[in-house]
């Protein structure tokens, strides 16, 4: 154990950088030192203290005629929800709305330090924190300022009243994580906006939230140095959450320095962890909606008080290839992204009537905010995000959602195919994963997240190479997994430019990628999409040995694998392949594969059971994560092939050509 730790951390220093393993390890000699346990405490009440708007609020006439009588009826069933106590735990389920963890009150430092150990409760530390982050009391600031119902803001200082009481500054676990308490904050500042107005917000429950807003901002800046070490949303958020108090606080003596510590860190987060394709550092779907909404809640912020957007115009460029990158990810007929990379069920903005799942109210605002442009989307309920942060609406010019150079179109579907060079660490091993859409409906899924902290197979195993839809070989991993949330000995991967590309001609589309994922065992991984007609598409899969033949070559096993949705199917295997139909609620798809050499076996798995065939089976096979904790059965289909020498897979997906109307998802 003690080798392998000192081989896991001599690889992370190398491939990571000194400068976030060394603020890690500074970190951590704080929090065995006792240093943040004698630094951060509660402080002398702010006489005279209050808590200042942030926003620009908009006509609410405007938002009530965008929804409609539909619309205003969605926002009444959900904010009476949590009135009655239940919010939707990671936009799903949902659940009773509980903050008193029920754990020893004790600074926050032993729950780090596994001196007071969470999971003793809760197997899942995230299950305490969700609730706290106050998400869903921007569903009550909504609909109070919609419709005035003064059970609104009496809910929300019920559940405010009840968090101080069993989370006094500084003490129990959800005070752990500097990016829970910027959250909570935010939150706390959009209510005291929207709120002010209410019978319900006396004064001395301002005064209290004033003082609570104030704990909060305070609690941050000492263990930025934890954020900084991990070099993603912690440290965006974090930064973004004390901008703000420093605007709403502006009577507090620390206000100029978290204004400028939020600006400085705020601007290095825009131009430093956003790559010049616009994706975020932390290669995720769900992520990049994160970054994206802390970029709008910012801009809104600042442009409310005539202040320059942080980074100025560098910050909005990134923030420009930013949104473009989500929008080219984003289904347009059901407003779902690819499920790529981390999902953790996080929407800390949720200021429209939509799903979890649906994107476009914050890549359509994205757009709007920093390409000055909008996704060729007709007007919805998505909109309303938009004119919460005084975004036009109609009058931008058009930026297609498109497809660059990942993904292609047919007339009904669309594919992407998955290949980065990393210059930070992969969320998932998921090197050439190819997704593909058809009418609305995902049909090559990745499999999502579903669980960080759980026991095995559920300690974020969907992470694995042999749950995407991509080629394993040997039954490994593309990289090496040294941690539920760290992957090294990153595999890289490339498109390949296609040399019809800008001409107009009758040419296939098509799109190529290799990855050397496997370049120990001499073989190159190469994958071509190519649309053949607007309903029938080919993916072409290509293991080349590289190295010279030996006298003996040696032996590796192949394995694709394809994830597919729950339906109805059938499965005709072949000496040198299979088909497998699908019923979809619009007709029959098929998914026909053929190998260049025999098939050794062919596996069908659905929800961790072997429905059909022969072949490695695991629990985490034949699942799908749509929001975190939530997992719902799916198709999971290996094909197996043994080789020596190079060899080749294709799979064709074949739709029905039908005009008939399709059903509702």
């Amino acid at each position: 154990m003690f080798f392998s730790r000192i081989w896991t951390f001599s690889k992370a220093l190398q491939q990571l950088g000194f400068t976030q393993v060394g603020l890690n390890a500074l970190y951590r000699l704080g929090l065995a030192s006792g240093h943040y346990k004698r630094t951060v405490q509660p402080r002398p009440a702010l006489p005279d203290a209050r808590i200042l708007p942030l926003l620009d609020l908009p006509d609410p006439a405007q938002i009530r005629d965008l929804l409609g009588t539909s619309g205003l009826q969605a926002l009444i069933i959900e904010a009476s929800e949590i009135v009655a106590g239940r919010y939707l735990q990671f936009g799903a389920q949902p659940i009773p709305i509980v903050l008193n963890p029920g754990l020893p009150l004790v600074n926050w430092t032993m729950y780090e330090t596994g001196q007071v150990k969470h999971s003793d409760l809760f197997e899942d530390i995230k299950f305490v924190w969700e609730p706290a982050r106050f998400g869903w009391a921007f569903t009550l600031g909504r609909a109070y300022f919609l419709l005035g119902d003064e059970s609104y803001p009496e809910a929300f200082w019920q559940h405010f009243e009840t968090f101080q009481q069993a989370n006094p500054p500084y003490l129990g676990p959800n005070w752990m994580s500097g990016q829970e308490v910027g959250l909570r904050l935010l939150a706390w500042l959009w209510s005291a906006q929207l709120f002010s107005g209410s019978v319900h917000s006396t004064p001395a429950r301002m005064s209290a939230l004033t003082q609570a807003a104030a704990a909060h901002a305070e609690r941050i800046p000492a263990t930025l140095l934890y954020a900084r070490s991990q070099n993603n949303n912690h440290l965006l958020t974090e930064a973004a959450a004390l901008l703000s108090a420093g605007l709403a606080l502006p009577g507090h003596p620390h206000a100029a320095g978290w204004q400028k510590t939020g600006r400085r860190w705020l601007a290095w987060c825009f131009k430093n962890q956003i790559d010049a394709d616009g994706e975020y550092v932390q290669h995720s779907s769900n992520y990049q909606r994160l970054m994206l909404q802390t970029a709008l809640w910012t801009h809104a912020c600042t442009t409310a008080r005539g202040l320059q957007f942080p980074g100025g115009e560098t910050s909005r460029l990134k923030l420009s290839l930013a949104a473009g990158w989500l929008a080219s990810r984003l289904d347009p007929v059901s407003g779902q992204a690819l499920n790529l990379g981390a999902n953790d069920g996080a929407l800390i903005l949720p200021l429209a009537n939509a799903p979890f799942q649906d994107f476009r109210p914050c890549a359509q605002a994205a757009a709007r905010a920093f390409s000055n442009a909008e996704i060729d989307l007709p007007p919805g309920d998505w909109d309303e995000t938009s004119i919460w942060f005084g975004l036009p609406t109609g009058t931008a010019g058009k930026m297609a959602p498109g497809h660059s150079r990942h993904a292609l179109a047919g007339s009904h579907s669309w594919g992407s195919l998955r290949a980065v060079h990393y210059s930070s660490r992969p969320s998932h091993a998921d090197q050439l994963h190819f997704d593909m859409w058809w009418r609305g409906w995902n049909i090559a899924l990745d499999a999502g997240t579903y669980r960080y902290n759980a026991n095995p197979p559920w300690d974020n195993r969907l992470t694995s190479t042999l749950v995407h839809n991509t080629i394993s070989l040997n039954g490994r991993e593309q990289m090496t997994r040294a941690g539920r949330f760290l992957y090294l000995d990153w595999a890289e991967a490339g498109y390949i430019k296609n040399p019809h590309d800008g001409q107009e001609q009758d040419q296939d589309q098509s799109i190529s990628a290799v990855c050397d994922a496997y370049g120990d065992l001499g073989i190159l991984h190469k994958r071509t999409g190519t649309v053949l007609t607007s309903d029938h598409w080919r993916v072409l899969d290509e293991l080349l040995v590289l190295k010279p033949v030996a006298s003996k070559p040696k032996e590796y096993t192949g394995r694709l694998h394809w994830l597919l949705p729950d339906w109805e199917w059938k499965l005709e295997s072949l000496p040198t392949g299979a088909i497998l139909q699908l019923l979809s609620p619009a007709g029959w798809i098929s998914l026909e594969i053929t190998c260049s050499q025999p098939v050794l076996q062919i596996a069908l798995v659905r929800a961790g059971e072997l429905i059909h065939g022969s072949g490695m089976l695991a629990p985490e096979y034949g699942w799908q994560s749509p929001t975190y904790n939530i997992k719902k059965p799916a198709l999971s289909l290996a094909v197996e092939v043994k080789s020596t020498s190079s060899l080749q897979l294709t799979s064709e997906f074949i739709f029905p050509a039908t005009t008939e109307t399709v059903l509702k998802k």
